[in-house]
């Protein structure tokens, strides 16, 4: 990690536009439209695949790290440790209503458009906090030891989206997103 802030920005930045294109699904159902569970199921399974998998348990390498150094901040550290489970359950709540919508399940409009709120809302909250609260103390108080912790907290992988073996199944993914840009 050549600067772990500078990544942890991006990938923020990069989750706030999956989110937004997520939440511009879920405005459909306010206006009568269609829509597309597929898309709302690409970017739940991105965020879980990568997000929940490889950039959480990095973060929160990071913020046991970062506790010791910063001690007045380790309830907030230790609450957002606690939101990225809250977020994983929140997903896998939405993932499995879009899956169940998928099948041709009979699943109310209502409890899709509430987990995907309850999604949105505690994932954006999250992101806003770190990048306020947290990020600013890392990069003055995290050493380079720290850092490679965080970095070897997770196997190396890549993104998925990117990652060519997974690249067909996120290529609309990819394509919404290039749209939205």
């Amino acid at each position: 990690m050549t600067n772990p802030i500078e990544a942890w920005h991006v990938e923020h930045a990069y989750f706030e536009r999956l989110l937004a294109l997520l939440h511009k699904q879920v405005d459909a159902f306010h206006s009568g439209s269609e829509p597309s569970y597929e898309l709302m199921l690409d970017i739940i399974n991105y965020l879980r695949n990568y997000s929940d998998a490889v950039h959480h348990p990095r973060e929160d390498v990071a913020f046991a790290r970062l506790a010791r150094h910063c001690p007045d901040i380790s309830l907030v550290l230790a609450r957002l440790a606690q939101e990225h489970r809250v977020i994983v359950h929140a997903g896998e709540m939405l993932r499995n209503h879009l899956i169940a919508a998928l099948a041709g399940s009979i699943v109310p409009r209502q409890a899709i458009e509430a987990a995907a709120a309850t999604y949105l809302v505690y994932y954006r909250r999250h992101i806003r906090r770190e990048e306020k609260e947290v990020l600013p103390r890392a990069a003055q108080a995290l050493t380079p030891e720290d850092w490679e912790a965080v970095r070897k907290a997770v196997p190396d992988c890549h993104d998925p989206i990117a990652n060519e073996r997974s690249a067909e199944h996120y290529r609309h993914l990819r394509r919404q997103i290039a749209l939205e840009s």
